[in-house]
C-alpha cells in the first residue's frame, strides 16, 4: 500500500464495517493481485509522448497447479466499455484463470498474453484435454494522461503483473491499469478494500478492488458529505471542454458460498457504492462489475463427474454480503483517490490532474 500517503480509516474517514487485515481484496483466502506499472515522460519538458498505463492483475485463487474454475456472476450499469468473457459468464456462472484490468486500447494484448500465461501455467491439462481460455479482461479508458494510441502495453507487461500478484497488502492509486486514471476530476487509479461478516457460526469476507476513473467534482460525496462543490479548483474536463469520458471495473470477490444466480445479485450491489460517492453512471462511462467466490470449485476440469454438490447460503442471509458489497466499493473508491499521486497529462500536453488534497478534504468534512 502507500507508504507515503494515508488511507481512508487512517484519515480518520468514518466508514461503516469491519475491514480484513489488509483492508484489501486479498484478505480473501487465496486471492493474489500483481501489477505492472509504466511511467516514462511525466515532465511536460521531456521530449515524446507521456506514458502513464499498466496493468492490474487478479487471481481469484492463485497460483494454482491445475486449472480452477470459480463461480462468478457480473452486472452492467452503464455498458460503455469493455469486459472480456463476460458472455460466458453470464451462461455459464464461471470463469477460468485471471482477471485483468488495463487502459482500452490495450485490452486485445492483455488479453493474448493472459490466454499464453493460461496456457503456460496448465500446460499439461491443456496439453491433454480440449480446454479453452476465456479471461476476463477489462478496460478504462486513460487518454487524457496517457499516449493511450501509442500501445505501449506489452506480452511482458502484462506477465509480469500476472507472475508478481501475490497475497498482503496491496499497493493504490497510480498503480497498474489505474496508472492513468481520474476519479471526480481528481487523479484516481487503483483502490482497494475489504469487509469482515459473521453468518451463523462462520466468518466470511467480501473484498473489492476498483479501476477508478469516473465522475464529475461536483457530485464527489465521501461518507455522506457532499465535498465536490467546495473543491471546485483545477476540474479536468472544464479544462479540456469535454464532458466525462471515464469508467470503473469493480471486482467484488469472497469466500462466502455463493451461486452464480447469487453472485450476479451482489455485483449488482457494487452499484451502489458507487452511488455513495456520487456517481451517476454518466452517458461516455463503463461502469461494470465482476463478483465472483472461492468457496466452490463449479468444474470437474475433465468432466467425469456427472453430478456436482455445490453449497450455498440461503438467500434471506445475502443481505449483510449486499452490504458488505456496497460499502466496501465505496470505501475502495475513496481510497484510490487518497493514495493517487498528481500526474502532468498528453492531451493536452501539459495538463495537470491533482491529487485530492488530504488536509482540505478533511476541512471540508469538518474532521
Amino acid at each position: 500500500m502507500s507508504t507515503t500517503k494515508k488511507r481512508g480509516r487512517e484519515l480518520g474517514l468514518p466508514f461503516a464495517g469491519t475491514t480484513g487485515p489488509y483492508n484489501a481484496i486479498t484478505d480473501v483466502p487465496g486471492v493474489e493481485v500483481g501489477y505492472a506499472t509504466i511511467t516514462r515522460g511525466k515532465d511536460p519538458s521531456d521530449s515524446g509522448p507521456g506514458v502513464q498505463t499498466g496493468v492490474t492483475a487478479l487471481l481469484p485463487r492463485g497460483k494454482t497447479k491445475t486449472p480452477q474454475y470459480v463461480y462468478a456472476g457480473m452486472h452492467a450499469l452503464n455498458g460503455n466499455g469493455e469486459m472480456t468473457g463476460a458472455h460466458w459468464v453470464q451462461d455459464a456462472g464461471y470463469f477460468l484463470g485471471p482477471v485483468c484490468i488495463t487502459n482500452t486500447h490495450s485490452v486485445g494484448v492483455v488479453h493474448h498474453a493472459t490466454v499464453k500465461w493460461i496456457v503456460d501455467q496448465y500446460s499439461e491439462a491443456f496439453g491433454e484435454n480440449h480446454l479453452f481460455a476465456l479471461p476476463v479482461i477489462a478496460e478504462t479508458y486513460d487518454g487524457v494522461l496517457n499516449d493511450i494510441n501509442g500501445f505501449h502495453v506489452t506480452e511482458a507487461h502484462v506477465l509480469s503483473a500476472l507472475n508478481s500478484a501475490a497475497s498482503g497488502p496491496i499497493a493504490e492509486g497510480n498503480v497498474g491499469g489505474g496508472n492513468g486514471m481520474i476519479t471526480y476530476d481528481f487523479k484516481g487509479g487503483t483502490g482497494t478494500s475489504s469487509r469482515v461478516i459473521t453468518l451463523g457460526d462462520k466468518q466470511y469476507t467480501v473484498g473489492v478492488l476498483v479501476q477508478s476513473n469516473f465522475g464529475r467534482r461536483e457530485d464527489l460525496t465521501v461518507c455522506g458529505v457532499p465535498v465536490g462543490r467546495d473543491l471546485p479548483e483545477g476540474t479536468v474536463f472544464e479544462q479540456i471542454k469535454e464532458r466525462e469520458f471515464g469508467s470503473i471495473i469493480v471486482v467484488v470477490a469472497t469466500d462466502a458460498p455463493l451461486l452464480p444466480f447469487q453472485l450476479s445479485r451482489v455485483a449488482k450491489r457494487a452499484g451502489l457504492g458507487l452511488a455513495r460517492t456520487g456517481a451517476i453512471a454518466a452517458n461516455s462511462s463503463g461502469d461494470i462489475f465482476l463478483a465472483l467466490s472461492t468457496a466452490n470449485d463449479p468444474v470437474d476440469i475433465e468432466g467425469r463427474k456427472t453430478q456436482l454438490t455445490p453449497t450455498l447460503l440461503e438467500d434471506t442471509h445475502l443481505d449483510d454480503v449486499y452490504r458488505a458489497a456496497r460499502d466496501a466499493t465505496e470505501e475502495a473508491i475513496i481510497n484510490a483517490l487518497l493514495a493517487a499521486e498528481t500526474s502532468v497529462g498528453v492531451r493536452p500536453k501539459g495538463i495537470t490532474v491533482h491529487a485530492i488534497d488530504h488536509d482540505r478534504l478533511l476541512s471540508v468534512m469538518g474532521l
